[in-house]
């Protein structure tokens, strides 16, 4: 998490969405930093016997060669999330470049209310393409949503008439969701990327704009399949980042390297103690009803 010029590195357990270890640099983290930084959750492990299951982290290229060298060959998912974001913000401009190339065919007009009969044909042809450039980008949506409603299906086939690279990129979509399906295993999920991969170089007109499907962090998102308890979204991390930045908006004061660090810190110990204070206000609500 940045915070200003300031980078906060995170270890939490997504069990108990608990904060486990962190550190706060005055830099942008390199390999050097994660690979100081992961020997010091491997101490913490081994000084309450415990071993390391699995790692969910972001996309980023930081963690893979420092896991390797510290934990060894510990299962390691790439968010869920994240993956999936890459991959729709890439239809997302695909379907922007759809609507540019509508745009360019729109004919010139003069100025000021058409008068013969030719002026005013085109004057209809040019609101026609921009009442279909507007609803494409209104339901741009409608082509990376998860799931559709029969009526949206039905506004997806009217958006994509004559414009069959719209209906590719919807296909294509739903394949990527199917790849998450946990009732899969990971290997018959990766057989089915292969196949959607060589499907993509069919359709040249969106195989560049779908090259995040040939990202390796794509085959590594799907390391969840074979373990249940691993989680495939870097959600607990997220989760207190958010938290922190909600922290950030009232207490202005927090902005120094020291002032982060003892926050995150306070905020641990309050986390540490939320078991025994419920138990507290419980028996305090017990006593007040005799």
């Amino acid at each position: 998490m940045y915070d200003g010029p300031f980078c906060v590195l995170s270890i939490v357990d997504n069990r108990t969405f608990k904060r486990l270890l962190y550190q706060v640099l005055d830099h942008d983290p390199g390999h050097h930093d994660i690979r100081a930084f992961f020997p010091r959750f491997r101490m913490a492990l081994r000084l309450r016997g415990l071993a390391l299951q699995g790692v969910t982290t972001d996309g980023s290229p930081l963690y893979p060669e420092p896991l390797r060298d510290v934990f060894g060959d510990v299962p390691h998912q790439v968010c869920e999330f994240h993956v999936i974001k890459e991959l729709t913000q890439a239809v997302l401009r695909a379907v922007a470049k759809v609507r540019k190339r509508l745009a360019a065919q729109k004919p010139a007009g003069t100025r000021g209310r058409p008068t013969t009969a030719a002026a005013k044909r085109l004057a209809r042809r040019r609101q026609r393409l921009q009442q279909r450039i507007a609803d494409r980008f209104e339901h741009r949506h409608l082509f990376v949503r998860h799931d559709l409603t029969p009526a949206e299906r039905r506004t997806l086939r009217t958006l994509a008439r004559g414009l069959p690279q719209l209906r590719t990129l919807r296909d294509l979509m739903e394949e990527v969701y199917r790849l998450f399906d946990r009732r899969c295993r990971t290997d018959t999920a990766l057989a089915k990327l292969a196949r959607l991969r060589r499907r993509v170089r069919c359709f040249k007109q969106v195989g560049k704009v779908l090259s995040r499907l040939h990202s390796p962090n794509l085959d590594k998102a799907l390391t969840f399949l074979d373990d249940k308890l691993l989680p495939s979204t870097s959600n607990a991390v997220e989760r207190g980042n958010r938290r922190h930045r909600k922290m950030q908006k009232t207490v202005y004061r927090v902005r120094t390297q020291e002032h982060i660090h003892s926050r995150i810190a306070l905020d641990m110990l309050r986390k540490s103690r939320t078991a025994a204070r419920s138990q507290t206000l419980e028996t305090l609500h017990d006593a007040r009803n005799g």
